[in-house]
């Protein structure tokens, strides 16, 4: 048993050897040949990698919208860019927040916790002396939307109670806007102008980054409600943001606030809801097609991509067979065994694939980093697993495509070999 092993290991080791030296021998028809490998790596690395991305920035994004949040809006995420379904629909009063919290404090069995209304606008600006932030997302809520909200303040505080009821001219800016502002860094107590008001500075948000790499939470305002009617009039962008007790309970949070909206809104049995309650499981319904589209096209790249490259190397390997005959009928001659000719082809082609793959791994990693320095915003995550499954599938691209060389090498006699030209 012993004596078996430490002969398969020679013969490995002398494949090894051989596999070696003939890629170094033939380097640019190594390489031509594993060129169709190299491309199906990249793809189904640069799928993996998108995919991860995606899944990774898509958590990040739910993350800040709150997963135990839900939304009453006049439209639906589910069917965003159908405004023509709710341009009939009533407008969403920033009141109804006081009416569900009245009949939340009413339920102690509540699935609810807090309503909080937004008023919000993207027309705005901010302006400090002689600097001036453009198109800032600027909204007016109450002094209970930090329960609604994962971020967290890099200085100073949100607006207290008493400053919201009274609606006093005070403001929590983002990140972006507080360093396009003051680029000092001393933010706090200074006031910005906002229109025609001066308004001051209490707190800051941490930098948070942008939802779904398009939204970006650091370039918003925040000010009490009454504040934001002084400064922006009453505008139709409104949301009732709903916390809720368990996330693991949406759908039940979501049914006793369709009660309360349809009791709030007066609507009689049998008639369709007029407005919208939304939560993040809208925005997975979406990714999912998007998702499966990449795996659809990057499967069908890497397939063919691995296909043509596995022809490529089977074709190759039986041509090194013939070149190679009269070497194979003088190893066999000298007692070398079917197993011997078979394993020293076979991991030949099996190098080819590793060499391929490896080349593949380090161009799609190439690329990734460029894309992470040319658009940081971009999600991208190259795995672990991306790696092992991309060598895994070249060794088993090699095996397949270098199976039937190595059993035809392995099956030549020995005289006929010798007397090939």
């Amino acid at each position: 048993m012993n004596s078996s092993l430490q002969q398969f290991r020679y013969e490995t080791g002398e494949s090894l050897n051989i596999a070696v030296y003939q890629i170094k021998a033939n380097k640019i028809r190594s390489f031509l040949t594993a060129l169709g490998v190299i491309i199906g790596i990249v793809a189904i690395t640069m799928m993996g990698t998108a995919i991860n991305g995606i899944d990774l920035g898509f958590e990040k994004s739910l993350s800040m919208i709150g997963y135990d949040v839900v939304y009453v809006q006049k439209g639906s995420w589910s069917t965003m860019g159908q405004w023509w379904r709710y341009r009939n629909r009533p407008d969403i009063e920033t009141r109804y927040a006081t009416e569900i919290n009245r009949i939340i404090e009413g339920n102690p069995g509540s699935e609810l916790i807090v309503a909080v209304p937004q008023m919000s606008t993207i027309q705005a600006s901010a302006r400090y002396r002689d600097r001036e932030i453009l198109q800032i997302f600027a909204m007016g809520t109450s002094h209970d939307y930090p329960l609604t909200a994962s971020g967290d303040l890099s200085a100073g505080r949100f607006f207290t109670a008493q400053e919201s009821a009274a609606g006093d001219l005070v403001c929590v800016i983002g990140d972006d806007i507080a360093t396009g502002l003051f680029p000092d860094g001393r933010v706090v107590g200074k006031s910005i102008r906002l229109r025609n008001n001066n308004v001051r500075v209490v707190g800051v948000f941490k930098k948070q980054g942008k939802f779904l790499g398009l939204f970006s939470f650091d370039n918003q305002l925040i000010m009490p409600l009454g504040a934001f009617t002084k400064v922006y009039g009453k505008t139709p962008m409104v949301t009732i943001r709903v916390k809720i007790r368990d996330e693991k309970r949406v759908p039940e949070a979501k049914e006793e606030l369709t009660g309360l909206m349809r009791r709030i809104r007066r609507l009689p049995p049998g008639k369709t809801d007029d407005f919208g309650i939304n939560e993040q499981q809208a925005f997975k319904s979406q990714l999912d097609p998007i998702k499966n589209g990449i795996a659809v096209a990057g499967i069908f790249i890497t397939g063919m991509s691995l296909f043509v490259g596995a022809i490529g190397i089977m074709n190759i390997t039986f041509v090194s067979v013939k070149e190679r005959t009269r070497e194979i009928g003088l190893r066999k001659a000298l007692g070398a065994r079917r197993r011997t000719i078979l394993l020293q082809f076979l991991i030949e082609s099996v190098m080819i694939c590793l060499v391929g793959g490896l080349i593949g791994l380090v161009t799609a990693l190439s690329i990734t980093l460029a894309i992470q320095n040319l658009l940081p915003d971009f999600p991208v995550n190259f795995s672990p697993m991306l790696v092992l499954a991309s060598l895994l599938i070249s060794v088993a691209t090699g095996i397949v495509s270098g199976l039937a060389p190595a059993i035809t090498a392995s099956k030549l006699d020995p005289a006929d070999s010798l007397r090939y030209e």
